[in-house]
């Protein structure tokens, strides 16, 4: 029974970062963002042509992203850089749809099977 007892503060740190992890993730345009950055380094203004939103939406939800090192920056001149820290985000949620469609199998199968084969394709990483 030791073992239980000296991993349990062990245990209730990890599942809270986990818990900040999700929070920060609980945001559908970040959820986006980290799908759209599994193809590869991207800068600002192309990812917010491609999701359709703002540069500065974009922006504030990259220095969140930044700051819990999902993503890192490279500045070249005035252009910002982004790529995923670890890329491997990007298929975790993609798993997570498995979750989706769960809870939603009536009449909304379609659209999740459509959003996995879309972020599950594999497209070649845009070179800055």
């Amino acid at each position: 029974m030791q073992m239980r007892e000296d991993a349990l503060p062990s245990r209730i740190i990890v599942s809270r970062e986990l818990a900040e992890l999700l929070k920060l993730l609980a945001h559908p345009d970040r959820l986006r963002l980290i799908e759209e950055l599994r193809l590869g380094e991207q800068d600002v203004s192309g990812i917010a042509a491609a999701l359709d939103l703002p540069a500065t939406r974009i922006s504030q939800h990259l220095a969140q992203l930044r700051t819990h090192r999902i993503v890192e920056d490279r500045r070249e001149g005035r252009n910002h850089y982004y790529r995923l820290t670890h890329p491997g985000i990007a298929a975790w949620i993609v798993e997570a749809l498995e979750f989706v469609e769960v809870r939603h199998r009536l009449g909304e199968s379609l659209q999740i099977n459509e959003v996995r084969e879309l972020w599950t394709t594999d497209a070649p990483a845009t070179s800055s």
